[in-house]
């Protein structure tokens, strides 16, 4: 595998990212790739590069998209006025993971939050994706907090 490259995503690319996300046994039940994609997510990747607060970013290898990640920066008043960086979305070809892509793309995401003065990053990731804990755990990650939902 060559060095990826780590761009901002384009509006080109939301089939693709939206392709990765699909691509899991959660992720096929909540999302809906399909021809022609349906306009909400262009409307949110619209939002998205709208917003200085979030960077969707792919990773690239030999002009393919193989990767993708969401970075959201949370000003914070606790802490002592701490701001940190919510990490998801994050995804790599099924066909590329355990080769190290993962871990750089997180490793970017880390030097994006730093870079913009953030104290901590987290994330949420379903409990049923047992490899990604593993994963998460292996790049120093700690499960820390208790995640509750509600659906509006």
């Amino acid at each position: 595998m060559g060095a990826p490259l780590f761009r901002p995503a384009r509006r080109q690319d939301v089939a693709r990212i939206v392709q990765l996300l699909a691509d899991d046994p959660l992720g096929s039940g909540r999302e809906r790739f399909e021809e022609p994609l349906p306009e909400t997510y262009y409307a949110a990747f619209d939002r998205i590069e709208a917003s200085d607060g979030n960077i969707l970013t792919v990773a690239e290898l030999d002009g393919a998209v193989v990767g993708c990640l969401q970075l959201t920066f949370i000003p914070g008043l606790s802490n002592q006025g701490a701001d940190l960086a919510l990490l998801e979305g994050v995804r790599v070809d099924t066909a590329l993971r355990s080769q190290g892509l993962g871990a750089q793309l997180i490793a970017w995401a880390l030097d994006a939050a730093r870079a913009r003065g953030c104290q901590a990053v987290e994330l949420f990731t379903h409990r049923s994706r047992v490899d990604a804990h593993r994963f998460y755990d292996r790049l120093g990650f700690e499960q820390s907090h208790v995640g509750y939902r509600i659906k509006l």
